[in-house]
C-alpha cells in the first residue's frame, strides 16, 4: 500500500513538472508555424532574429539582396514560404530589396504600424508571422506598390532557366 502511494505521488509530481513546461507545436491547427523564442534563436542568425522576430530593420544598402539580380524565388527565412518572384523585383533606390507584388495574396499579411512616430503598413509572413518589412503606395505599374523587404528576412532559391534553342540557319 505504501508503495502504491509513493508511485502515485511520484507520478503526479512528474506530470505536474511536464505540465509546467509548455511545449509549442511546430504548427497549430491553422497551419501557422509556431516556435519558441529559443527555437527561433537556434534557427536564425542574430540579424535574422532581430528583423523577423523583433520587428527590426537592417541598414539600407547593407543587405545581401538589395542589389541582387539572379532569376529565382525569394522565400521567408523562418518557414520557407515562397514570397516574391525575381521578375517582380525592381530597383527603387531605397537600399532594400523591393518588389511590386507577392507570389499570391495569401502569403503576406498586412498590419498597421505606428512605431517610430510614423503610420506605415507592416508586412509579415502569413505562415509564421515573421516581420518582413513594409509596403508603400509608390511602386511601379501594374500594382503601384513597393514591398520594401529586409534581406535578413528572406532567402533566395535560383531557378534554372533553360536557354532558348537557337533558330536553325536558313
Amino acid at each position: 500500500m505504501k508503495m502504491k502511494i509513493i508511485s502515485v505521488v511520484l507520478l503526479s509530481v512528474g506530470l505536474t513538472a511536464c505540465a509546467e513546461k509548455e511545449v509549442k507545436p511546430v504548427s497549430d491547427d491553422s497551419g501557422k508555424t509556431v516556435k519558441s523564442d529559443e527555437e527561433w534563436m537556434e534557427q536564425l542568425d542574430e540579424m535574422q532574429y532581430y528583423v523577423t522576430r523583433q520587428k527590426g530593420t537592417e541598414r539600407a544598402f547593407t543587405g545581401k539582396y538589395w542589389d541582387h539580380k539572379e532569376v529565382g524565388i525569394y522565400s521567408c527565412v523562418c518557414c520557407g514560404t515562397d514570397l516574391f518572384l525575381s521578375d517582380t523585383k525592381f530597383d527603387s533606390g531605397c537600399g532594400w530589396p523591393s518588389y511590386f507584388k507577392p507570389v499570391n495574396d495569401e502569403v503576406i499579411t498586412e498590419n498597421r504600424d505606428t512605431s517610430h512616430g510614423m503610420v506605415r503598413t507592416e508586412v509579415v509572413c502569413t505562415k509564421c508571422d515573421a516581420h518582413l518589412g513594409h509596403v508603400f503606395p509608390d511602386g511601379p505599374p501594374p500594382t503601384g506598390l513597393r514591398y520594401c523587404i529586409n534581406s535578413a528576412s528572406i532567402s533566395f532559391r535560383p531557378i534554372n532557366v533553360e536557354a532558348k534553342p537557337e533558330k536553325p540557319e536558313e
